[in-house]
């Protein structure tokens, strides 16, 4: 008797494999795409670059911030793993996120564009409770001026943002680390 039960192997289905293919290879295109072009890249530019085609990506990422969410997704995640660290500090997660800035300024653009679209919010606000929480410690430590808020220091990474986004790649990292040398007083004094 034959038995007709799927089987839930998926690698023998093609078309799950080439929509997952896809979607790795839009998230890639979009990352680079981002790098370099900003939060405003071009959505087609992304498609041909990932070989595939504008309805493919719409079908993956109806829209340019659902995309920006699959692409720094990992940027998020890898800020929220250094903050539960009990060892890292408010001098890393600003680190790490102005690492991430230099890779890339369409992350900074992407958390201010939330004014824009709600989806972004839930991006920042997980961001700026990250920074929340390692500043309370920085300041009970009394490295940190009481008066600065989280806002303050998104503040100064978006500032520094404009900064890079105007600059070459091969710029970015001495200038942020300037930029910073010139706000920590500011932060610290």
């Amino acid at each position: 008797m034959v038995s007709y039960t799927r089987d839930a192997d998926t690698s023998r289905e093609p078309g799950r494999n080439a929509a997952a293919a896809n979607r790795v290879a839009l998230i890639g295109a979009a990352r680079e795409q981002f790098a370099s072009e900003g939060f405003d890249a071009s959505l087609s530019a992304i498609a041909r670059q990932a070989g595939v085609g504008q309805g493919s990506l719409y079908r993956h990422f109806p829209d340019r911030v659902s995309l920006a969410l699959a692409v720094f997704d990992d940027n998020v995640g890898a800020l929220e793993a250094l903050a539960a660290a009990p060892a890292s500090t408010l001098d890393d997660l600003l680190a790490l996120i102005t690492e991430q800035t230099v890779a890339s300024v369409a992350f900074i653009d992407m958390l201010h564009a939330s004014d824009e679209d709600p989806r972004l919010r839930d991006v920042v606000d997980r961001v700026r409770d990250l920074l929340e929480g390692k500043l309370r410690a920085a300041q009970q430590d009394g490295r940190i001026r009481a008066a600065v808020t989280a806002d303050d220091l998104l503040l100064a990474v978006r500032m520094i943002a404009g900064l890079l986004a105007k600059s070459t790649p091969a710029e970015r990292g001495e200038l942020a680390d300037r930029a910073w040398a010139m706000l920590r007083p500011a932060i610290t004094g």
